[in-house]
């Protein structure tokens, strides 16, 4: 059976993460941006002959088609995205996972220190990434639509979206301040699951 993505519904309302995320942005990013990623892929994978593939398999063994990789890797980063981000989010990571934090980057601030470095020297367009590579966990940035799905370099369980159009017209070119309110958001409640589902 042939396989077609969808745009997957919001996890929550486009204003529920004001103020630190604007609803117009919200609404721009999942509506314009990420659904033209959805047709983008369905298209792509059809003009390949790739319908039978999952998504890790299109990002694993299929980046090397151009529409594939950036729509496949457009559709799998948004749909990540918006569930790592919580009307409820912020505070501190507990239990196991704070516990690795700790032990790979020495405090929570230090890793943020870190993932906020990844995020700002992302040179243009991309992500930053917490991931966990041999059961420990790493810190990675990637260009466009990449993700370390597609290189194998970690299992990315935590990502940031550091394009413009996903605070621009909130924070203009403050990437920095976008940064810092993003913290607010993170669901790390969902970021624990995955984490331990990576182990």
């Amino acid at each position: 059976m042939a396989m077609t993505f969808e745009l997957p519904d919001m996890p929550y309302e486009y204003a529920a993460l004001e103020p630190h995320i604007d609803s117009l942005t919200m609404e721009i990013h999942h509506t314009k941006h990420h659904n033209a990623y959805t047709n983008n892929l369905n298209a792509a994978i059809e003009a390949n002959g790739l319908e039978d593939k999952s998504i890790e398999q299109l990002l694993a063994e299929n980046n090397d088609i151009a529409a594939v990789r950036n729509n496949g890797g457009g559709w799998w980063n948004h749909c990540q995205f918006w569930q790592v981000m919580s009307p409820d989010g912020g505070g501190l990571p507990s239990g196991q996972l704070a516990a690795a934090i700790d032990a790979a980057f020495g405090s929570f601030d230090e890793f943020k220190q870190t993932f906020h470095k990844a995020a700002m020297t992302r040179f243009g367009s991309g992500w930053a990434w917490l991931g966990v590579k041999e059961g420990n966990l790493c810190v990675c940035s990637s260009p466009n639509q990449d993700n370390p799905l597609m290189d194998g370099c970690c299992e990315p369980i935590l990502g940031l979206d550091v394009w413009e159009h996903a605070y621009y017209k909130k924070y203009g070119p403050g990437r920095a301040t976008y940064i810092e309110a993003w913290w607010n958001v993170v669901d790390w409640d969902e970021v624990s699951r995955r984490y331990t589902n990576c182990r």
